[in-house]
């Protein structure tokens, strides 16, 4: 009830309803490129491909909201653009120079954002013609013009993918610009959000044709629910580390002498460390389409690597718990660094109140974070395994990446609201003064 109070105060300020507006435009775009096919390809046979699991490639269906299953404009989504700042925000940390432009400010990170642009191009590029070469080339239409017109079939097919993924990049940079939320989290949010119906629809039917029964429906209905109450809960937790500053006298002022804290988020690293965990366990999988399928490898895969396997189920889902603890900790380590918290805080006459700056205030605040970290990984590595658990009862369900699916809408909803709530409190200061 809140948010919906949140967003009727917003609507009738018209500043925020143009951007709510906006925003609302920019995602009826994105839906109906998702349903624009790419020319060249035969439907049939891409259903064919689509027919059994899809290994890694599910991830790329959850993102674009089943662009990638019907290969549409968007198909590629905006992952190209999700790696390619992952990709920074690592090269960041080991590059001196891009370490530097990012403590430049705004100018730095504009410059960032640009090799940011030109870098997802080129992924988009690359997975584009890897898509086209490998898993859908027995999907395209063969032409009449012989070697020819199928180079020029292939070609339209390679750019009219990497040109949607730079439309979706541009799209999600007018959002961030011109209207409300995160723009890029906001694409992906609509591609998760309008499958819900269909989803809920898929569930119904199976339900009457007496495929599950209606304690299946419920078990589903309060697993969704643990989801995003515990997202809630996780995504809003954070510990606040009181921090002091010392008073300073500057010529006749005084300055300092407040208190304050350092809010250590539960979940720092968001829904990452899911997304790189699904990624490693999913590409034996993915390898498999390209192999045939009474190899050993395969047999391999399907047997030990698969959530559908047995005794795979089990073999994934510890994998699955440990890649996730794993990644949330390196993550929140490469974005969260400490050493310069603490540097920060020390040069500004800031110390925790019984902790002494410098060394001691980096192994507390160290201490702290990764007990903090271990309840969020703990969360994520448990929202995530629990599908391929439940599906163990009832496969007919089918909610495997529910549980992703739920953090990442949770949790850019939360993102958003958060951010019409910040726009309002700026708007009334500026009214006051």
């Amino acid at each position: 009830m809140g948010m919906l109070e949140t967003l009727a105060k917003a609507w009738k300020i018209p500043e925020l309803r143009k951007k709510i507006t906006f925003t609302i435009l920019m995602i009826i775009v994105f839906r109906i490129g998702s349903n624009i096919p790419v020319p060249g390809m035969d439907r049939e046979l891409l259903a064919d491909v689509f027919k059994e699991g899809q290994g890694l490639f599910e991830i790329f269906d959850l993102f674009s909201g089943g662009a990638f299953q019907n290969f549409t404009i968007f198909a590629l989504s905006i992952t190209p653009y999700i790696t390619a700042s992952i990709i920074l925000n690592l090269l960041t940390i080991a590059i001196p120079r891009l370490e530097a432009l990012a403590r430049e400010g705004t100018e730095g990170r504009k410059k960032i954002a640009q090799y940011t642009r030109y870098l997802t191009v080129a992924l988009a590029f690359l997975q584009a013609i890897g898509l086209t070469f490998g898993l859908f080339r027995g999907a395209i239409v063969k032409s009449s013009g012989g070697f020819g017109g199928d180079a020029l079939n292939i070609v339209v097919i390679i750019l009219t993918l990497s040109a949607g993924t730079a439309f979706l990049m541009w799209l999600g940079e007018q959002i961030n610009e011109h209207g409300v939320g995160n723009g890029i989290s906001l694409l992906i949010f609509a591609g998760i959000v309008c499958r819900i119906p269909a989803a809920i629809g898929s569930a119904l039917r199976t339900y009457s044709n007496h495929q599950i029964n209606i304690i299946s429906l419920i078990l589903f209905c309060i697993f969704a629910l643990v989801v995003i109450v515990g997202t809630i809960g996780v995504q809003q937790g954070q510990r606040r580390i009181p921090v002091q500053y010392a008073k300073r006298v500057v010529g006749r002022k005084m300055y300092g002498g407040q208190n304050t804290h350092i809010p250590l988020k539960v979940n720092q690293a968001g829904v990452i460390p899911v997304i790189f965990a699904l990624s490693l366990l999913q590409f034996p999988l993915t390898i498999t389409y390209f192999l045939k399928s009474e190899s050993g490898f395969t047999h391999f895969v399907n047997k030990f690597l698969s959530p559908n396997g047995d005794p795979g189920v089990w073999i994934y889902s510890a994998l699955n718990i440990v890649l996730i603890l794993f990644f949330t900790f390196f993550y929140t380590a490469v974005t969260f660094n400490i050493a310069e918290v603490a540097e920060n805080m020390r040069a500004n006459g800031g110390f925790i109140p019984g902790i002494r700056p410098g060394k001691a205030t980096v192994e507390y605040l160290s201490r702290v974070m990764s007990r903090v970290t271990f309840v969020g990984a703990l969360f994520l590595a448990a929202i995530a395994t629990l599908p391929y658990m439940i599906n163990l009862v009832e496969p007919d369900l089918n909610i495997r990446f529910g549980g992703t699916a739920l953090l990442i809408v949770v949790g850019v909803a939360l993102d958003t609201m958060k951010q019409i709530e910040n726009q309002m409190v700026m708007r009334n200061y500026k009214g006051f003064l």
